[in-house]
């Protein structure tokens, strides 16, 4: 009993944690101690822990900073890395980072999605010899991220700081949640950037959660609060397999949201705005849309979904938003997500109603051209079932890049309003009239001319053309779309194994 007895305390002192002043600073900057996350994202009852006893001879470094351990989340296992900042600030040494490899190594070897909770002030300078040069340093949990990626999932869960070499955690991992606030991810901090080059910034503007969602597009989802951010963890891995060797699971169906029909929500005008979201509501089960990066580049919508009861995943331009129109943001938002999609099994779905790429300099000099490619190569390589729906106006090299028929998708199917072509009727008088229009003197006359060509344009491109030379697969009407969406992909889906057939893996998911 007696040594029962020691173990016990020096479990219940270890997970304790540091110092109660350090749990008040936490509570102060409305932050949870990392055992009461742990507590709310996982199942109770099951658990898993490895190196809990790590430095316990050493005094102040409980479990040496960090929690590694695996649970259950939804009754499916999850490694779980998580650093306690109550320990020296979170901070990394010599024997956190054998205890985040061997968790690695755990997801790697018995194919486990892996979670970190991270809130770290970095590498500990005064064990930097231990930590940062040899092969089973902090460099090979870099390494490890890179060579698992693609092959179980693996989430970043930002409550607080990610700095210098730290900071490329998130950025290789597939999903990266951020509190807004308190998550702060950059190579330098405002001061070092201040003493290294002049620049006076904020913590905010230098790596904050909202800038890393809206601009830099490092951060995926951004949270108002921990809580958020957990049932987000647990919400993203409802719609994912174990590994990249399974389908995703399935959930019992349901139906759309009510709502207006799909043929009252797109509007017959092709150049009239209306919200995709609408019409992604009335063909994807009730409560099942999730969108990810929907504070980054929003005019191309990228989010999981269920299709009677199936995992999805969907991409589809936002005419409310820019006229959807795609920027080199957006190219790099499509082939990441199209990528993650793959790598782990989700159909794609794809909705268009695009007038095609931006053009002008300034996203040429932002390289428009050869990150839009990165989305064709994303789409060229994707193995899974891939549906297209031409919605209304589809123009240019866009039809290629969200699935058009010559992109070899399982299907390209069109609304009745649809109007797929090389260039939308503006640019396409202007280029085929140009001569005859200059030479018109009258600006009455010549404005009549001008619409009277582009209305001829736009009967000549009318969906019935293409159907009728058997262009694309299908005419459907809004009614029956989610039906022939559901009937096509479990068609499509049909003797076909996940990865087919397995490699050593697909391929890394890349956040271009």
């Amino acid at each position: 009993m007696g040594r029962d007895r020691e173990v016990e305390e020096r479990r219940a002192a270890v997970r304790a944690g540091g110092p109660p002043r350090y749990h008040e600073r936490l509570r102060a900057q409305g932050k949870r101690f990392v055992r009461e996350r742990l507590t709310e994202l996982l199942d109770p009852g099951y658990e898993v822990e490895d190196g809990l006893f790590a430095r316990v001879l050493d005094e102040g470094l409980p479990a040496d900073g960090v929690v590694t351990l695996v649970g259950k989340i939804g009754g499916r296992p999850v490694v779980v890395v998580a650093n306690d900042m109550t320990v020296k600030a979170g901070t990394w040494g010599r024997l956190t980072v054998a205890k985040i490899l061997r968790a690695q190594e755990l997801a790697w070897e018995r194919l486990i999605p892996i979670v970190y909770l991270v809130d770290s002030a970095g590498a500990r300078l005064d064990e930097q010899f231990d930590i940062f040069l040899g092969r089973r340093h902090a460099g090979k949990i870099f390494w490890n991220l890179a060579n698992m990626s693609g092959v179980v999932p693996q989430i970043a869960v930002m409550f607080g700081a990610s700095t210098a070499g730290s900071a490329y955690l998130p950025a290789l991992c597939d999903l990266v949640i951020m509190v807004d606030g308190n998550t702060s991810v950059y190579l330098g901090s405002p001061r070092m950037a201040e003493m290294a080059t002049g620049e006076r910034v904020t913590m905010e503007e230098m790596g904050g959660a909202r800038m890393h969602c809206t601009v830099s597009g490092l951060g995926d989802l951004l949270v108002a609060t921990e809580s958020e951010a957990l049932a987000a963890t647990k919400r993203y891995l409802g719609y994912f397999p174990d590994n990249y060797r399974e389908w995703p699971p399935t959930a019992p169906p349901r139906e759309p949201v009510p709502g207006p029909a799909i043929e009252d929500i797109v509007p017959a005008d092709q150049e009239k705005p209306f919200d995709m979201h609408d019409l992604l509501e009335r063909v994807v089960d009730a409560d099942s849309l999730f969108e990810l990066k929907p504070l980054f580049a929003p005019e191309l919508i990228t989010a999981l979904a269920r299709l009677d009861g199936r995992p999805v995943g969907i991409v589809a331009t936002n005419p409310k938003v820019k006229g959807g129109i795609l920027f080199p943001e957006s190219a790099d938002k499509g082939a990441w997500f199209i990528n993650l999609m793959d790598a782990f099994n989700l159909p794609l779905l794809f909705f268009q109603d695009v007038a095609g790429f931006m053009i002008g300099s300034a996203v040429e000099r932002r390289a428009i051209i050869r990150r839009g490619a990165k989305m064709l190569v994303a789409l060229a390589q994707a193995n899974v079932p891939r549906i297209s729906v031409l919605v209304r106006k589809v123009y240019g090299a866009t039809y290629m890049a969200l699935g058009g028929a010559s992109f070899q998708p399982d299907a390209c199917i069109a609304l009745p309003q649809a109007k797929p072509a090389i260039m939308g009727p503006e640019a396409a008088v202007n280029a085929i009239y140009y001569n005859q229009i200059q030479a018109i003197a009258d600006p009455v006359e010549r404005a009549r001319f001008v619409q009277e060509r582009r209305r001829e344009y736009l009967e000549r491109i009318d969906v019935w053309q293409a159907a009728s030379e058997f262009l694309i697969d299908a005419v459907v009407p809004g009614s029956e779309l989610r039906r022939e969406l559901v009937q096509r992909l479990d068609l499509y889906l049909r003797h076909r194994e996940p990865g087919r057939p397995w490699p050593a893996r697909k391929h890394p998911v890349l956040r271009g």
